[in-house]
């Protein structure tokens, strides 16, 4: 069976990946180009006795060298060398489409193009020469309806039929133009091989454009660039014009007269029923209140939806230990048991259980996406977010993370610029989340009167807040300076997307958080079981049961001999965490946490909340000997009261708030910035933060007398 590479092209909206899903079905594997953060996506078809392999190259206007995703979608095509390129073009947005077919004929490399959302020209009545079009370019045309599923085997054929035809560049530039282009060919055939299997004429136009990756090729070769260099700044004085742009215009002059000689009523179709709801969706009074119910309603299912969910995960993990347990007596302290029940099913557990949330955020967002409307959040959204030197996307990532940071951070896909992605997902743990109300609900009533309670969680929520503002701000200043990036995006038209693109993105996604982040945070939450395991020793358990013996000697009642035995082995909990590393640790840091307000007792209990911020109240119940406390604890909220003042459970709270708010969130981000420097990083960053911002709060409250 031959085996060959396709690689599909098109501008963002184009319905390229719609195209994607209907030629490879389940045949997908999703991940990361090398060394970046662009979403690589592969499948793979059988035909006529034929594999077809499938790249989706990411949606690009231009194969510049303006951001990853256009380097990587041309180095795709130039060095992969696929055996052809389909064009999926928006035939409602005919020449800002074929202004990268232009591009991809000037390559001289097999292509095909794909007139797609024909339907939508067909109802507006628009009259388009595919036959005259597809001569002008030099290459086959089939018309199509993605979102219907509408041609999948004739286009299948059609590619079948044009594999390996290379193209020829049929784009006659101005005389001024050809005679530079013919220079410079010139120039470069005499002197260097700096490049490979690259057509003569397509490498002098790049340099013409001044393509920094071009460039760079000749940049050894100082006679070269000398050369090319003078014949440019010759060409731009004669024309008063730089040579990019000139070579911009012609392209877009050679699509001009094709579309005004072949298409006939071709109006923007966009602009009508799309425009009539764009009055009212995006309207200046009506756009940002509409927006943020449509923000709740996404919150809403991805968190009140999801936690029945969640619930129900819980209880099976719980079942499986349970049954798992039984394979050894009650009462045993087996190693091999507490690794599979605290460490592996734990670990499995803590990422299993986020699952619902991920695919319902990502169904959300990608009806969001394929309905056209998430364009027009980050138009409504843009002019508040640009004041904090952030994308208009960014919003919705930052508002996820106020029910759970692990799909907050992965919702940061939907930012296209770097410098913006990587700003908002390190601020992103910033925003409250879920997981963190166990804490706030422990310590907020054992400190504070009724009456300061609601207050007192509202300073914790918009601390968050404007410390996210404050550190973005930061950030754009210094690591990701540079001007915020300009607003410049096309609003689709608004369609209905197809269920099964809706439900293969979502699941795609899904499972790049179960079988990467999975891996890493099973591996830490084995870290964790270790810290509080070991050193084990048998001094504790011996003495515990000469205890119990002497307890069981006493006349008591069977339901006084319980409580006194329950509260024995509370106490042997405590001890037995106070010896493990975690223990150790956190008397360790304990002189560094005396000017926060802390203890040992709340650094341990701060190590355990890295696996989970939830844990923080359980390690706490732990150390205080009341049990397997919750936040409704009165006897751990006594405790609390005893051992510490309102402005302690302040800075523990900030503490709390400031800091990562669990190992998931770091396995995230190092799986969206693919750098375990960028996941440390902002861990180390977010403890510093929580750690000046704690004793800020302390000092300073200490005083003023509180």
């Amino acid at each position: 069976m031959s085996t060959y590479k396709i690689a599909l092209a098109g501008n963002p909206n184009c319905g390229k990946t719609t195209i994607f899903n209907s030629l490879t079905g389940a045949n997908q594997k999703t991940g990361n180009y090398p060394g970046v953060t662009v979403e690589k996506k592969e499948g793979s078809y059988n035909f006529k006795q034929s594999k077809y392999q499938v790249i989706d190259l990411p949606g690009i206007y231009s194969f510049s060298t303006n951001s990853p995703e256009e380097v990587i979608a041309r180095d795709v095509i130039l060095e992969e060398k696929p055996d052809l390129v389909v064009n999926i073009i928006d035939t409602s947005n005919l020449e800002r489409n074929l202004y990268l077919t232009v591009q991809l004929m000037e390559m001289e490399i097999p292509y095909l193009l794909v007139f797609n959302m024909w339907d939508e020209v067909q109802k507006r009545g628009c009259n388009i020469d595919l036959k005259k079009i597809s001569e002008a370019f030099g290459a086959e045309i089939i018309s199509f309806v993605g979102h219907k599923g509408i041609g999948v085997d004739q286009l299948k054929e059609k590619i079948f039929t044009n594999m390996g035809f290379k193209r020829r560049n049929l784009l006659h530039y101005s005389h001024e133009t050809e005679s530079l282009i013919a220079e410079i060919e010139n120039v470069i055939k005499a002197s260097t091989k700096a490049y490979e299997n690259i057509p003569d004429k397509w490498f002098a136009v790049k340099l013409i454009e001044k393509d920094s990756r071009i460039t760079t090729m000749i940049n050894n070769y100082g006679n070269i660039k000398e050369e090319v260099d003078l014949r440019i700044e010759h060409f731009e004085k004669k024309t008063d014009e730089g040579s990019d742009i000139y070579i911009a215009e012609q392209r877009y002059g050679f699509i001009s007269g094709v579309c005004q000689k072949y298409v006939r009523n071709n109006v923007e179709l966009r602009h009508s029923v799309s425009d009539k709801i764009d009055a009212v969706l995006t309207n200046k009074v009506l756009g940002l209140p509409i927006f943020i119910a449509l923000m709740y309603l996404v919150f809403k299912l991805t968190f009140v939806v999801g936690d029945p969910l969640m619930g129900w995960i819980e209880s099976s993990f719980e079942l499986l230990s349970g049954f798992i347990e039984g394979f050894w007596a009650e009462g045993s302290e087996s190693l091999l048991k507490s690794l599979i029940l605290d460490g592996v099913i734990g670990g499995v557990g803590g990422v299993v259980v986020f699952l619902p949330n991920i695919i319902l955020l990502f169904l959300a967002i990608a009806i969001l996406e394929g309905t056209g409307y998430m364009s027009r959040a980050a138009f409504i959204m843009d002019r508040i977010m640009k004041s904090i030197g952030l994308h208009g996307n960014s919003f919705i990532p930052m508002l996820i993370g106020f029910g759970c940071t692990v799909p907050a951070i992965m919702a940061t896909r939907t930012l296209e610029n770097r410098k913006d992605r990587f700003t908002t997902l390190l601020v992103a743990p910033l925003m409250s989340c879920g997981a963190r109300l166990p804490i706030y609900a422990l310590i907020i009533p054992a400190f504070f009167p009724s009456v300061m309670q609601a207050k007192v969680l509202a300073i914790i929520y918009f601390s968050g807040i404007a410390l996210a503002i404050l550190l973005a701000k930061l950030l754009r200043s210094t690591i990701f300076k540079g001007e915020t990036e300009t607003f410049i995006m096309e609003l689709p038209p608004y369609r209905i997307p197809t269920l099964r693109s809706i439900l293969m993105q979502m699941w795609s996604r899904a499972m790049i958080y179960l079988k990467k982040a999975g891996t890493i945070i099973l591996a830490i939450s084995i870290v964790m079981w270790v810290l509080v395991t070991f050193p084990r020793t048998d001094k504790f358990a011996e003495y515990y049961a000469e205890q119990e013996t002497l307890l069981r000697k006493q006349n008591l009642t069977e339901k006084v001999l319980n409580e006194k035995l329950e509260e024995l082995q509370m106490k042997q909990q405590s001890d037995e965490l106070a010896y493990s590393i975690t223990g150790r640790i956190g008397k360790a840091l304990e002189p560094a946490l005396k000017p926060l307000g802390f203890d040992w007792k709340i650094g341990a209990a701060m190590i355990g909340a890295f696996a989970a911020k939830e844990v923080f109240v359980a390690q706490l119940g732990i150390v205080y000997s009341v049990g397997e406390a919750d936040e409704e604890s009165q006897t751990l909220r006594d405790k609390l009261k005893e051992n510490y003042t309102p402005l302690i459970a302040l800075s523990i709270m900030l503490f709390a708030l400031i800091s990562a708010p669990c190992m998931a969130t770091i396995a995230v981000t190092k799986r969206e910035t693919n750098s375990w420097g960028w996941a440390l990083g902002q861990l180390a960053g977010l403890t510093l933060t929580a750690y000046i911002v704690s004793l800020l709060v302390y000092q300073i409250g200490k005083l003023m007398g509180f």
